[in-house]
């Protein structure tokens, strides 16, 4: 964890269009014991609104972590990435794929786009719920992330 986050929650946004999944993955990060301010935006248009801290984000907090959906109405997450990554203020923000395809065409093209790594979601409840953890504790305690 970098120095910038010590002593604060982590800052974590969830990009996904799912109700279900976006009630699993707060679930599953509540019983995480790092402290953790979990975001949710349901689709593209809205990630990038969040992150450049428009309209109703205005206050929003700097996330640590982007935990993105690729399938999203409005700006799908190859878009959200690309604009992501090549944004200045915006790059160094790790982005995790956390998606239903596990088609080799989407894996090949989000990491050219720069993702930070691939996760396909588990469709089972306890599966997908561990997966959200070892996100959590890879990303948020073993990864150092680049200071604020």
């Amino acid at each position: 964890m970098s120095s910038c986050t010590e002593g604060r929650p982590i800052e974590i946004l969830l990009v996904e269009d799912n109700p279900g999944d976006v009630r699993l993955t707060r679930e599953a990060f509540k019983e995480a014991k790092m402290r953790n301010n979990l975001h949710a935006v349901g689709d593209g248009v809205e990630a990038m609104e969040f992150l450049r801290r428009e309209g109703e984000y205005a206050s929003a907090s700097r996330p640590d972590l982007i935990l993105l959906d690729l399938n999203l109405p409005r700006k799908d997450g190859r878009e959200v990435l690309a604009e992501v990554k090549a944004d200045p203020e915006l790059r160094r923000i790790p982005v995790v794929i956390l998606t239903t395809s596990k088609a080799e065409e989407d894996i090949a093209k989000t990491y050219d786009l720069h993702a930070n790594c691939y996760i396909t979601k588990p469709v089972d409840f306890d599966r997908f719920i561990e997966v959200v953890k070892q996100i959590e504790g890879f990303w948020l305690t073993v990864v150092k992330l680049p200071s604020c």
